[in-house]
């Protein structure tokens, strides 16, 4: 990837990612939207990711908070993904993910979900691993290290499958067609 070679352990239809080291780690901001103060911190786990803790994550409102902070203009110009995030127990987080790109809630984000643990983490509100249960009903394991001023061995686990096969023909590999 343009992030470096991403080690991966197949088995089954579990696979499990070592990430690249986060970055940028930023705790205990707070940011105006819809004039109300907002706390939330910040990790970029191979993307910028702005992570808030919520009591009740079904009824969040994702889409329209979620916008407001990609679009902030303190993580101008390039904007960043927003978690939702509710802890369960000291093993299990709950998260919510409205993704740049997308610009909606997404079923599920590997990256979110790592930002979201590890941040909980730093908070000492869980430890490694952590489960992760996203929208779309899956349930990602993070593993993880702390350091004195960050993280390191960082893997996100989970289950996956093949949803589309395609074929290119010699043609496609040709410059200039």
């Amino acid at each position: 990837t343009v992030a470096g070679i991403i080690d991966a352990e197949v088995r089954g239809d579990v696979v499990k990612l070592r990430l690249t080291d986060p970055r940028d780690l930023v705790m205990n901001d707070q940011i105006q939207i819809k004039n109300q103060a907002l706390f939330v911190h910040s990790l970029n786990t191979g993307v910028p990711h702005v992570v808030h803790f919520v009591r009740d994550p079904d009824g969040f409102d994702v889409f329209n908070t979620g916008r407001a902070i990609r679009y902030h203009e303190h993580y101008q110009p390039a904007g960043t993904n927003a978690n939702f995030v509710t802890v369960l127990d000291s093993h299990t987080l709950r998260v919510r993910t409205y993704e740049r790109g997308v610009e909606d809630e997404t079923l599920a984000c590997g990256t979110g979900s790592v930002a979201s643990a590890l941040i909980a983490a730093r908070k000492g509100l869980v430890e490694s691993p952590v489960d992760v249960r996203v929208q779309g009903g899956e349930l990602l394991r993070i593993y993880f290290e702390m350091t004195s001023d960050g993280f390191a061995k960082v893997y996100l686990e989970g289950k996956a499958k093949v949803v589309y096969q395609g074929k290119l023909w010699d043609e496609a590999w040709k410059k200039g067609k």
